[in-house]
């Protein structure tokens, strides 16, 4: 009997072991994919980087709106607001927050600094939150409109960003010089990482590293929809015009990722994209900068919503490209590729405590364990080759952006990426079920903090 049970545990870990290599084959080959990809483009382009002074300004700035959705963000919307008025070089914008009428914290702190400057515009939507952001984005939408029209002028551009962002002092001047040729432009995102969560704020660093540094610059050369990051962004009004007339409203209230909906959306409708990766007089990438999640509970919920919106219901919504977009299905097929990817990560990390419960059997019987078959000791002999290249590369983005202490801890973060992104899943498929049975969408949002220097000052 103790055989056939052994015998059993054998043949289950052999399984979980081969259903996980072939989906990490697939997965390891459409990276390695990308990356050789990517380094044929960067052979043919050279650096991706190009110095601010380079660029085409306009001879008069254009006007500019700056959109800030603000949903019980008192802790941060003052300091942020202070430090993008202080800190932008550009001398026609305003900055837009959208409040709640029940959320009498943000709006007291959003006045406060509304009173001293009027480059900042609160507008109060009319239901009370939390709504949607893309709802709340809506509402300033029509508010700049009407100031537009009542002033008798008009905005070239928005400009999103988040209550947490620390705003570069050019990046508006970068927005100026690009919107007239790209009526979308996005700059990279660089998250901040906090020394006391270094393991999990960290790994959304590695993450935008390689992401902002190689795979949405790749993304817009090969001319695929390149969908937006909800900060650092700038959308040209008459996209949004566009948009608007055609659905209604420009940003789609029953959205869960608005921003990765409406970058596609207009990249179907023959608008042009640009990953603008800039560099300012002192060689410092201009980039949004900010505090993610720090604790496991706000990653999961962040990343859960993430994958809700872009690899389940954004399926639904957006389908695919047009069949001759080769570029654009491989991306959106990537995008999508996560749940299912989490499924052969789970059966791997099954496959491993697998083996150790089976060689401890095998120990203590004295039976002899089965030889492993030469086809799947090839292909795990494979996925070594392209897990250690992955890890190369991994390092690499995050070395080159944070320095190379923080690229050596991007290979402990990897695993703790794993885990969110597995606890992630199961929160994603809970709420798209929910969608599924008419539950109406929610800003889940997580708590945000503000650098305590930048707040200080």
């Amino acid at each position: 009997m103790g055989e056939l049970v052994l015998a059993g545990l054998d043949a289950l870990v052999r399984e979980l072991t081969l259903f996980a290599a072939v989906g990490f084959l697939i997965g390891g080959i459409d990276d390695l994919l990308i990356d050789l990809t990517w380094l044929s483009h960067r052979l043919r382009q050279g650096t991706t980087r190009r110095p601010l002074r380079d660029l085409r300004h306009p001879r008069v700035p254009g006007r500019l709106a700056v959109f800030v959705p603000a949903w019980d963000e008192a802790p941060v919307i003052g300091a942020m607001l202070r430090t993008a008025l202080a800190r932008f070089e550009h001398s026609n914008f305003r900055l837009y927050v959208g409040c709640y009428p029940n959320d009498g914290a943000t709006l007291d702190a959003v006045a406060a600094v509304a009173e001293h400057d009027s480059r900042v515009r609160p507008v109060i939507g009319d239901k009370p939150g939390p709504t949607t952001k893309a709802d709340n984005l809506n509402a300033m939408w029509r508010a700049l409109r009407d100031d537009d029209a009542a002033a008798g002028v008009a905005t070239r551009a928005v400009v999103l960003h988040d209550a947490e962002d620390v705003v570069h002092p050019f990046e508006l001047v970068v927005f100026d010089a690009l919107i007239d040729r790209y009526p979308l432009v996005q700059i990279p995102v660089l998250p901040l990482i906090d020394p006391a969560a270094r393991l999990i704020s960290g790994h959304y660093a590695d993450e935008f590293a390689e992401s902002h540094s190689r795979q949405m610059v790749l993304r817009a050369a090969l001319g695929a929809g390149l969908p937006l990051s909800g900060v650092g962004c700038a959308i040209s009004t008459e996209l949004l015009a566009s948009l608007e007339e055609r659905h209604g409203t420009p940003f789609d209230q029953t959205s869960l990722t608005e921003d990765y909906e409406l970058g596609l959306r207009a990249g179907a409708l023959g608008f042009s994209a640009c990953f603008a990766r800039v560099e300012d007089a002192n060689g410092r990438l201009i980039a949004v900068r900010a505090f993610f999640p720090a604790t496991l509970e706000a990653a999961v919920r962040q990343k859960g919503r993430w994958m809700t919106g872009i690899a389940l219901a954004g399926w639904d919504r957006i389908g695919w490209a047009r069949a001759p977009q080769v570029a654009d299905h491989w991306m959106r097929m990537r995008d999508r590729r996560g749940p299912l990817a989490v499924v052969a990560l789970a059966a791997a990390y099954l496959a491993i405590l697998g083996w150790g419960l089976a060689a401890v059997a095998h120990v203590a019987t004295g039976i002899a364990a089965p030889p492993v078959g030469p086809g799947l000791r090839l292909v795990l002999t494979v996925n070594a080759g392209l897990l250690a290249w992955r890890l190369v590369c991994r390092f690499v983005a995050t070395q080159r952006t944070y320095g190379w202490r923080e690229g050596l801890w991007s290979v402990p973060r990897a695993i703790v990426a794993n885990i969110i992104a597995m606890l992630a899943a199961i929160r994603a498929v809970g709420q798209y079920l929910r969608i599924l049975a008419g539950a109406p969408p929610r800003w889940d949002k997580t708590a945000h903090v503000f650098p305590d220097e930048l707040a200080a000052s």
